[in-house]
């Protein structure tokens, strides 16, 4: 009597979470569409890209501390958006070794 009920909740809790696996990856395939079309364009990469370079360029020794503190704010966030919108391209360790050895034993 045991091992039944046992067995009927088990396959009740393992047949339950099926629904709510495939519910989350549903939402998923919708923010990857939206953020796909928001992606930075060439001339405000490049406008991006001259404000940390002025930004570096200045002396800071003479600045206050909140001044400092928004200059850091403002690179985090340019940080930020060029990593959400720009491209990159990430290979994890196991993948890189695989490759390597499909093209040695290749």
């Amino acid at each position: 009597m045991k091992k039944t009920l046992y067995f009927a909740l088990l396959t009740v809790f393992s047949l339950s979470t099926a629904p709510a696996f495939a519910a989350k990856s549903s939402t998923n395939a919708t923010e990857t569409t939206t953020e796909a079309t928001a992606k930075l364009s060439e001339s405000e990469i490049s406008n991006y890209r001259a404000r940390v370079e002025e930004i570096r360029d200045m002396d800071k020794s003479e600045m206050s501390a909140t001044e400092k503190m928004e200059l850091k704010s403002e690179l985090k966030d340019i940080k930020e958006t060029m990593r959400r919108d720009g491209v990159y391209f990430y290979v994890g360790g196991s993948t890189l070794l695989i490759i390597i050895l499909i093209l040695l034993l290749v």
